[in-house]
């Protein structure tokens, strides 16, 4: 746990002023008001809790998935990344608990999206169930920690995490129901958006921001974190066993 938290405290520190943080920081209210443009312009204004979620989930999954690989390529540029394993520290926790310190940044994306409906459309959402969005927001962020460390390990083992990055984004976001509801994708294609974390967190986000009663709350954020959790231990995993690899044929040090 200490080791968790000193990885969490160090990457709080380092991420206000890094570029990933702050190009989320300025995207999440354009992308808010390119969403709620769209829904004032179909008339469906029963829409703009869509908007606030989906530039708070899209924030916080790029800036996971960017400190994912970004980790594993800075510290090898800089040739201190076989320190670090050399360590006995697990890397997988170091991993984690830095990916977990941005995604809980990321929450401040639905702070800009809820400003941008309201100071510039006049959509201000209430938030009649606050203890239910909370506790959404910690469980998903723990999620999107665990999930992204799923990467790393192919982080390892690739030059560059930039393709990655860039080809996983929205397709994931498409996929679990972030820009659409899951209702509208092909029905064979359903089944698989469950299985993301995202999806379930979409759903809670959208749930407490109504103002009807929230179903089997405990269920669905427990769902997160079992989904999230999942994604830690096959992200701990397939980084030991690529380590053990990369040390065996003498390239982790490949760049």
């Amino acid at each position: 746990m200490s080791l968790f938290l000193a990885s969490l405290r160090f990457q709080l520190r380092l991420a206000p002023s890094s570029p990933g943080t702050l190009q989320v920081w300025a995207t999440a209210p354009l992308f808010t008001a390119v969403f709620l443009s769209i829904a004032e312009h179909a008339g469906r204004t029963d829409l703009t809790s869509y908007a606030i979620v989906a530039p708070t989930l899209m924030g916080q999954w790029a800036l996971a998935l960017g400190i994912a690989g970004e980790l594993i390529t800075e510290e090898r540029s800089q040739g201190t990344l076989e320190a670090v394993i050399a360590t006995p520290c697990r890397l997988s926790v170091v991993v984690v608990g830095r990916i977990c310190a941005v995604s809980l940044l990321g929450i401040s994306a639905m702070v800009e999206a809820w400003l941008v409906a309201g100071l510039g459309f006049g959509r201000w959402i209430a938030v009649p169930h606050p203890l239910v969005l909370g506790l959404a927001l910690l469980a998903n962020a723990s999620a999107m920690a665990g999930t992204a460390s799923i990467l790393s390990s192919l982080f390892v083992l690739m030059p560059s995490a930039r393709i990655v990055q860039n080809t996983l984004n929205y397709p994931l976001y498409l996929l679990s129901g972030v820009l659409v509801p899951l209702s509208t994708l092909p029905e064979w294609l359903r089944p698989f958006g469950r299985v993301v974390f995202l999806s379930w967190s979409a759903d809670l986000f959208r749930s407490a921001l109504d103002g009807a009663a929230v179903s089997r709350p405990a269920e669905r954020i427990a769902a997160v974190l079992v989904l999230g959790l999942s994604g830690y231990a096959i992200g701990a995993f397939l980084l030991d066993r690529v380590l053990r690899r990369v040390r065996r044929l003498g390239t982790l040090t490949h760049t």
